[in-house]
């Protein structure tokens, strides 16, 4: 018998031998001997040490987890698509925020849930979404026509304003123009203070200077602070003299600045914006019925602007170093735009308190839903046979 048909035997026979009686264990060990001709007490140590052959279990290094990653995953999981696919850092901070409405929603959480959720660390949270994030790609197609007849009289932004205060506006306009920049489709007018991060959006049909206007008024009378300055693209939607007159001939003009043609990084702010409030919502559809633009309208003052501005944080650069061929940054702690007003020094009291019971009264969750409800009908019209 060859080593390894012994070997097999011995598999065969432990089992027998383990589970027989005293009896029943002395004629295995016979039969045993017998047959691969083993010496009695060589045969004996071999039935009682045998190990059958198991796959070993690998040891998996570091520490034991501390969090019970399928009682944490599910809220977590439904917060982040809640709240658009934040990074970790920023979802760190949405997680206080948004739980009290989770559980208004979809009910209670052992209490060793909760608190792991608000100390959970931005790596652990990057860890166990790491099985279903999803990355989205897109470019899109830029619209902006040079408005060459009054680049002399609006200056261009040279760092001259108190980027602290509150007031401070970039703006810019989203084509939702789809494959093709031919005919008539709507635009978004998007602005973004600088200091808070405080958005506001507003939809228009085409780029009419006067449509425009119109929606930078009604953005200015619903912001919760006095509109400082105000600073665009070169588009011909900003530099006309209706915009101009609207910023500089009043009792208390707002400085009316421009950026450099061609560098998108003089309005980084809105650039950024354009696609986490815009862009990842709406994405490139074409919306070419005129009908949306209401209906968009009254998503951006209601919903729209209470959801990001109250409910989603974001990051600021701090400070940015140049060390030999790298740039180091630094950005402070993610802060919604609401956190950011209430610790301003510039707002009033009386208008904070408002904001403050205003937030108390609203569920992130609540206002996704209603989004989400109004986004359907607006890609309904848009996709709606035409006659």
């Amino acid at each position: 018998m060859s080593p390894v048909s012994k070997r097999e035997y011995l598999e065969a026979v432990f089992l027998r031998y383990k589970r027989a009686s005293r009896q029943l264990k002395t004629i295995i060990l016979n039969e045993f001997c017998t047959t691969c001709k083993y010496h009695r007490k060589h045969a004996i140590r071999l039935l009682r040490k045998f190990k059958r052959f198991i796959k070993p279990k690998v040891k998996k290094r570091g520490r034991k987890p501390v969090y019970d990653k399928e009682a944490i995953l599910k809220p977590l999981k439904r917060i982040w698509l809640a709240a658009n696919l934040p990074c970790s850092k920023r979802l760190k901070v949405i997680l206080p925020l948004w739980l009290p409405g989770y559980l208004q929603i979809y009910g209670e959480l052992p209490k060793e849930v909760v608190n792991a959720l608000i100390a959970i660390s931005p790596a652990t949270i990057d860890r166990l979404l790491k099985p279903v994030r999803v990355r989205y790609k897109g470019r899109g197609r830029a619209t902006t026509k040079p408005g060459t007849l009054l680049r002399k009289q609006i200056p261009i932004k040279t760092n001259q304003w108190d980027e602290a205060r509150p007031g401070f506006l970039e703006a810019d306009t989203v084509a939702h123009c789809g494959e093709s920049l031919m005919g008539m489709f709507a635009y978004t007018v998007d602005c973004v203070d600088i200091a808070t991060g405080w958005t506001e959006q507003r939809a228009v049909w085409g780029k009419g200077e006067h449509g425009v206007m119109a929606q930078i008024h009604d953005i200015e009378k619903k912001l919760p602070f006095p509109l400082l300055g105000f600073d665009s693209d070169n588009g011909s939607e900003f530099l006309n003299y209706h915009l101009l007159r609207h910023f500089t001939e009043r009792k208390k003009p707002v400085q009316f600045t421009r950026s450099r043609a061609y560098h998108k990084d003089d309005n980084a702010h809105i650039e950024q914006k354009n696609w986490t409030h815009v862009r990842q919502w709406l994405g490139y559809h074409r919306l070419d019925n005129p009908d949306v633009v209401p209906l968009l309208n009254k998503l951006y003052t209601q919903e729209w602007r209470l959801f990001h501005n109250f409910f989603c944080p974001s990051v600021k650069l701090v400070a940015k170093q140049r060390i030999a061929s790298k740039t180091i940054k630094r950005y402070d702690s993610p802060k919604t735009p609401f956190q950011r007003i209430m610790e301003s020094s510039h707002i009033a009291d009386s208008v904070k308190q408002n904001l403050k019971e205003q937030s108390l009264s609203l569920n992130p969750f609540l206002l996704r839903k209603a989004m989400e409800l109004k986004l359907k009908k607006v890609f309904e019209l848009c996709y709606k046979p035409k006659l």
